[in-house]
């Protein structure tokens, strides 16, 4: 078989990234029917069905899913090889898909990115925020940040910050109304603002430890919700208790807006890493954008 054509390869990622034919004809400035006819000419010439399509949505065959996974991190880097053909000597040229969740923005995103910009101004960043646990090479990206728990262990990690904690904390009129818990039980019988994960859909039990001792409490409350700055609003206006990493409560700490409870049980995890495939570790644009992620988070956690 001869080897697939390369621009509708391209046009089949981009479809598989965007799961729509609309965005994906906006994103590479050509008609909803060219992306359409491109993927069919791939299929054909494969001779393999890689997308399953509906009215409403586009979901990946098994076909399509090996595609992603085997052509999308060589193909982007192959790209961004040419890109770089044209670059003046030293000077990095392509773009860099990142994943990161919401708590890691502070002390990671903003950071960084403002600072890699200036350095190299021809290399396009799309940060991509969500809370759910993402696969980076079936979904393009070039590298994500996590919690090292969160890494698949065949993954290469790069720290970016220290170890932290995370605490449980309340507003002094909060506890001035319903107590202090003392122990991780007592937390079954005060109001918590819980936090529903976007991955699994369930309600996040909260970790505690002391020792070698661990507890994993399944909190519940009058809110749920999916945003660390909404349970942060909430707790500092008396409304429950919450569970925070430790960095992003330091001001309402340092104020007394909020107050750490249950000190003695509040666990560390090593800090944030960025991570990405093995083979994607030469890629000089990923090499320069961890130079400078392990220059500058490190300070903003501090």
């Amino acid at each position: 078989m001869k080897t697939a054509p390369v621009p509708q390869l391209q046009t089949f990622l981009v479809l598989a990234r965007l799961r729509s034919f609309s965005s994906a004809a906006r994103e590479l400035a050509v008609s909803r029917s060219a992306v359409s006819h491109s993927v069919r000419q791939l299929e054909e010439h494969l001779r393999v069905v890689l997308l399953t399509r509906t009215t409403r949505s586009v979901s990946l065959t098994d076909a399509g899913r090996r595609l992603v996974e085997a052509a999308g991190p060589g193909l982007g880097q192959a790209l961004a090889a040419l890109a770089n053909v044209s670059a003046q000597p030293g000077e990095a040229v392509g773009r860099l898909r990142l994943s990161a969740p919401r708590m890691a923005v502070p002390f990671v995103i903003n950071p960084v990115l403002p600072t890699f910009r200036l350095r190299h101004p021809r290399v396009e960043v799309e940060a991509v925020i969500e809370d759910r646990f993402v696969d980076i090479v079936a979904e393009g990206y070039d590298a994500g940040v996590r919690l090292s728990e969160a890494i698949e262990r065949d993954m290469v990690q790069v720290r970016l910050t220290d170890a932290f904690r995370f605490v449980v904390v309340g507003a002094p009129s909060y506890l001035e109304r319903h107590g202090t818990p003392q122990k991780p039980q007592d937390l079954l019988r005060h109001q918590c603002i819980t936090f529903r994960s976007q991955t699994t859909g369930a309600l996040y039990a909260w970790e505690l430890e002391r020792g070698r001792k661990t507890w994993r409490v399944p909190v519940r409350g009058g809110v749920v919700t999916n945003d660390s700055r909404v349970m942060l609003s909430l707790a500092e206006s008396g409304t429950g208790l919450t569970y925070a990493f430790e960095p992003e409560v330091k001001e309402p700490l340092r104020t007394g807006r909020l107050k750490v409870v249950l000190d003695a049980y509040a666990p560390t995890v090593p800090g944030f890493f960025l991570y990405f495939p093995s083979r994607a570790q030469r890629s000089p644009l990923l090499r320069l954008f961890i130079e400078a992620a392990k220059e500058l988070a490190l300070r903003a956690v501090k």
